[in-house]
């Protein structure tokens, strides 16, 4: 008769084999790819001992193609839960040295368990992908594992927060679900991601592309934008995601987390110096946020990807807060395609997690050009109007410089919803710069003068005086106030306190239908 203790020897034996993985073997395969096992990421990524594991045991039901004589401990993915800076998150880790962590019916019952505790318990859920994607001898119900995912990635979109981590391949119907959650991670070199790899790209249009070239992480930061953050190593792009979940709410019923902080001077003297008078001088926005927000406390997203915009998490007061600012430095800040899409999604998922929005605005127009008219500049400028307009969180804009036409609606205008609204004393509010307006509206008296180019100077001059200043705008109500750039920081510190208990309610409906 057996005693308690053989029992618990034998429990002990079979959580050390499904701890081993695929064995020592594939363990050093990975570690000579530079990549660590599930395990050893999940250790790293965690607060110390924090992890708890769940569904161990789960095994796969598969008999075809000799599955039935094939054991796989853990079934390819570590899943459950623990703590980062103290607070509850759920991880979901896919183990390479197990079916190269292909994707079968019990892998993704595992993956779908820990999402589901994850939205009862209302915290983030966070996963670690490294996997070769479906697992083809299971066949028809590998693919319903993927859907069953999908399917939880957007019931629970808006409800807790969902990020991704790609820490390997990640390639056909396995990319979706990283897709659909709010924030994907990559590391250089090791990971990639995409629909069809290098091999049937070839075959189908005899191009000839790496696996790095086609989906690697570079890529995906700076031309598709499906990557949010990249980074050198596993550990620095695990660190980055601890530092994400810093900034952001358990859920959508909670505000996000307020963090002591160092006592500052409000006033900040070289804010005058940072942006030019002269609207067609360039200069870095991100010299302005550095003087705004919290020192050390700008978190940028997507910053390789349509530069022209900038937008990541900051703190004012300790206080979380999303920014988006137009970035003179490329494009004259100009809005195109990618950087409408970039900022509206952004929008968005500061409104359902309760952050509020700060506008720093400095903006030309939407770009002009047949490719940005033929690609679709109305729909996808569209997005940003309709994700401004919908937000119901705390909005504030500070006008820097130039507002011009539809963009200055556009970028959070009293019209579309914001709460308050700024203008630094240099601002030039107007349907269109004065140098573009002059042409239109004296074009006859320049040509007909002696002296076009004076005449045409003068009448600037004029139209900016007239039209092209902040206090035109403060007159009708859509400024708020006109303040000293170096109060800046303290106004913004001073709305947010005057915000908090900001409760906005809308017509009731199902959803809208934004202009995708």
């Amino acid at each position: 008769m057996s005693t308690v203790y053989e029992k618990i020897y034998d429990l002990w034996d079979r959580k050390s084999k499904i701890v081993l993985g695929g064995g020592d073997e594939r363990i050093d395969t990975q570690h000579n790819r530079g990549k660590l096992t599930a395990r050893e990421r999940i250790d790293l990524f965690l607060d110390e001992d924090s992890f708890v594991e769940l569904n161990s045991f789960i095994k796969h039901r598969a008999t075809n193609f000799g599955m039935d004589k094939l054991e796989s401990p853990g079934e390819g993915v570590v899943t459950g839960y623990g703590k980062i800076h103290g607070r509850l998150v759920y991880v979901f880790a896919q183990d390479f040295t197990v079916f190269g962590g292909a994707l079968g019916e019990m892998h993704a019952s595992k993956i779908c368990k820990i999402m589901d505790l994850a939205a009862k318990n209302g915290a983030p859920i966070i996963g670690l992908n490294d996997s070769g994607g479906a697992r083809i001898q299971e066949g028809v119900v590998s693919l319903d594992g993927y859907g069953q995912i999908f399917y939880r990635n957007a019931i629970y979109s808006g409800v807790i927060p969902q990020i991704s981590v790609i820490m390997g391949p990640c390639a056909g119907g396995a990319v979706y679900s990283p897709a659909i959650t709010d924030f994907v991670f990559m590391v250089e070199n090791t990971s990639q991601m995409f629909i069809t790899g290098p091999k049937v790209i070839e075959t189908v249009t005899r191009e000839k592309i790496s696996a790095e070239n086609l989906g690697g992480a570079k890529v995906h930061s700076s031309i598709s934008g499906c990557a949010h953050f990249t980074g050198d190593s596993e550990q620095e792009v695990l660190e980055e995601v601890r530092k994400l979940i810093s900034f952001l709410p358990q859920n959508n019923t909670e505000n996000p987390q307020s963090l002591e902080c160092m006592k500052e001077d409000d006033w900040r003297e070289d804010l005058l110096d940072l942006v030019p008078l002269n609207a067609t001088k360039v200069y870095d926005i991100r010299k302005v946020l550095e003087q705004v927000l919290d020192q050390g406390y700008f978190m940028e997203v997507q910053k390789d990807y349509a530069k022209n915009i900038v937008v990541g998490f900051g703190r004012i007061d300790g206080n979380s807060v999303g920014v988006v600012a137009n970035q003179p430095k490329v494009m004259a800040g100009g809005l195109d395609i990618n950087s409408s899409d970039k900022t509206s999604r952004f929008i968005r998922f500061c409104d359902s997690f309760n952050i509020p929005i700060i506008t720093f605005e400095d903006v030309t127009g939407f770009f002009p050009g047949v490719n940005q008219e033929h690609g679709g500049i109305i729909r996808h400028g569209a997005k940003i109007l309709y994700a401004y307009s919908e937000a119901t969180v705390p909005k504030i804009t500070v006008i820097l410089r130039k507002a011009f036409g539809g963009a200055y609606v556009a970028m959070n205008s009293k019209a579309i919803g914001a709460d308050i609204v700024f203008a630094w004393p240099n601002a030039e509010i107007a349907v269109m710069g004065p140098e573009g307006a002059v042409n239109i509206i004296f074009a006859k008296e320049i040509n007909q003068s002696s002296d076009p180019a004076a005449t045409r100077s003068e009448k600037i001059e004029e139209y900016r005086n007239m039209f092209a200043n902040p206090y035109v705008a403060a007159s009708h109500g859509m400024v708020d106030d006109v303040i000293d750039p170096r109060d800046t920081r303290k106004v913004l510190k001073q709305s947010l306190e005057m915000l908090r208990t900001k409760k906005e309610v809308r017509p009731k409906k199902k959803h809208g239908n934004i202009p995708l």
